[in-house]
This record gives structure tokens, sequence and C-alpha cells, in this order.
């Protein structure tokens, strides 16, 4: 039996969603419609979130266009209901699962994330999500599995920025195993307690945040099992700049700037920098999972 959001989610909500659906080209939710019910988590940091402004307006969504303003002013084109998302590869329970089938019977929580993109900007996010663990756990992981990669939705008809070849569309992203089960590492369906908004990935996407925010892949159509290391569509476009681990790590600099300092979006133009953290200020909890690895060459 196809399930419907409204199976598995509290009425209040979802008509919210369907007012975000239809509300406009930007889709920004306001603090007044109905709220996702989520727990506070332990993992969140105590730093005070940007605003829900901020948080819409200056995104990197590059099916949308290359501007940071690009996705809120197009991404109101994109049908995000109905929804599936394809598991296959080396799993137990391959197959095309609807939305609500990948979200349902998942713990969503509220996770106050700093997000850091290679720009040497930053956020810090309160997204709603669940941990990807739980998903892998759900499907049943083969021994041999390894790497776990993603795809991206491409709709032309939709989203504009797929019309340039400066991408080899689908957007293509890449974890190892051991970082996909990490319980730091979330599928997120929302921000700020309303449905995810279109701009930042609506209505399902990855947020891993001790890596740099392009490996947090927005509205995910596709999730494979495999045991090689997946191709990811910033080491294909440039591999000398940008890894497959893509961690933040203060020590290695971008070959065109230096990744020390970071900006807080919402400071001002000459406001707000501050120290880079290493793994995004997550080392505590991840750096194990690098040890013995040289982060200067698997960068």
């Amino acid at each position: 039996m196809r399930l419907n959001w409204s199976d598995v989610t509290p009425k209040p909500l979802w008509l919210n969603r369907r007012k975000l659906m239809v509300g406009g080209a930007a889709l920004l939710a306001t603090p007044a419609l109905a709220k996702i019910e989520a727990a506070k988590s332990a993992y969140s940091t105590d730093e005070e979130p940007n605003s829900f402004g901020d948080i819409t307006s200056y995104n990197n969504f590059y099916e949308f266009g290359t501007g940071k303003d690009d996705p809120a002013a197009y991404a109101g084109a994109m049908t995000v209901d109905p929804w599936s998302i394809v598991i296959d590869g080396m799993v137990d329970k391959p197959g095309t699962y609807d939305l609500a089938d990948v979200v349902k019977g998942q713990p969503l929580e509220e996770r106050i994330y700093r997000f850091r993109c290679v720009e040497a900007w930053s956020m810090v996010v309160p997204w709603i999500g669940f941990q990807l663990s739980g998903l892998l756990d759900r499907v049943g992981v083969q021994p041999g599995a390894k790497f776990v990669a993603f795809e991206t939705l491409v709709r032309p008809e939709e989203m504009p920025g797929v019309a340039s070849p400066f991408i080899d569309w689908p957007y293509r992203e890449g974890l190892r195993l051991d970082e996909a089960m990490h319980p730091l590492t979330i599928m997120a369906t929302g921000l700020y307690g309303e449905a995810m908004p279109k701009q930042n990935g609506a209505p399902i996407r990855l947020v891993v945040p001790w890596k740099y925010g392009f490996k947090s892949i927005k509205s995910i159509v596709k999730i494979s099992l495999v045991d090689t290391m997946p191709q990811t569509t910033w080491n294909m476009l440039q591999p000398s700049e940008y890894g497959f681990y893509s961690n933040v790590n203060p020590k290695v600099d971008h070959p065109r700037w230096s990744q020390a300092s970071e900006r807080r979006i919402g400071s001002g133009l000459f406001g707000g920098r501050q120290d880079t953290l290493m793994f995004n200020g997550y080392e505590a909890e991840v750096a194990s999972l690098y040890a013995g690895q040289d982060l200067a060459v698997d960068y």
C-alpha cells in the first residue's frame, strides 16, 4: 500500500505543508504556522541560530542557479509531493520507497548544527531530522558495502540551473559507511520547526555537520550502498580543490583561499569573522573516524 504524508503526519502539519507548497516562489514558512514536534538533541551546539530569513535566502543550490539568492527565487517551481527515493546496491531490501515510508518510525530530533561552506561563510541552523543510520539499518546494509552514494533530483522543466553544462548532472555525493552511520549524520526534513523549504533541499536532504556544506546533498532521490568510493560532483569538477572527504580543516587551505577563519552570515560584510574549528567543532565526536589518515592527503 502506498502511504501519503497524511497517514504519518499530524493533520495541522500536513495542511501546513500544503500551504508551503503553494505559498509563492520563495516558500518561506512563518512562525505562525504549525510546528513539527521534535525532541531536542544532545548533539546540538549552544550557539545562537541564524534567523529563518538568513537560512532561507542565502543558499547554494546550483540546480536553480549559481547566485546565492537564485534558490529562493526559483525553487518554488519544484514539485516535492509525491516524492520517492530509490535505495539500491548492497542492501537487503532494495526498492523505490515513498517518502512517507522513509520517514515513518524514525524519531525526529531538532539539532542545532554549525554549517560551514567552503567559501568561508557559516551559519548555525536548527535542523529537524533523523539519523541516517536508522534508515540504513531498516534496509539492511550488506557486509561488503563500504560507501553510501547519493543523487539529487534532476528535473529540467522545474530547475533552470540544470541547463548549464557547468555540472555533470545529477549532483552526486558520497560518504564512507562509518561516516554515514555516525549519529551526527542526519536526514533532515525541516528546519526551525517547519517543513523543509524548497530552497534548502525539500523534502529531504543530508546534513553532515563536520564537513563542508556541499557534502550535505539536497532533494535526495537515490541512495546506493556500494563497495568502491563513489564519484562526487565537486571532486569530479576540480579534484585538486575538492576531495572526497571534505572535512572542515583549518590547517589545510583551499588552493585559492585560507580556511583558517569564517564569516557568520547575518553579521555584516566585515563583521563576525571567527576562527574555523577543526571538524567544524565536532572533533571530539568524529576525530576517531580518521585515526591513521593524513587529512592533508585525504582532504
